[in-house]
């Protein structure tokens, strides 16, 4: 198999380091593992908001809507991580 697909070898499939599904892989900046696009996409927002969460804070602004989010996030990445049976075998 050639590499000349676009030049992103790191898009493997294996098993998601988050909830265990054998899918293809991502890696995110300043992580060590690779996970499926869907917790990928969850553990980048979750970065995010909690940036937001800290800039509002020593701001002085509410940031009780981002941490609801991220409260519902986390719940969701959780819930995900627990239904698989990654871990177990």
């Amino acid at each position: 198999m050639s590499d000349e697909k676009g030049g992103n070898e790191q898009n493997e499939v294996g098993h998601c380091s988050v909830c265990g599904i054998l899918k293809e892989l991502f890696e995110l900046p300043d992580r060590t593992d690779r996970c499926c696009l869907s917790c990928s996409a969850d553990l980048a927002t979750a970065v995010l908001l909690t940036e937001e969460i800290d800039s509002a804070t020593l701001g002085g602004r509410n940031a009780e809507g981002l941490i609801e989010e991220l409260t519902e996030l986390s719940v969701r990445v959780l819930a995900r991580s627990q239904s698989s049976d990654f871990g177990n075998t």
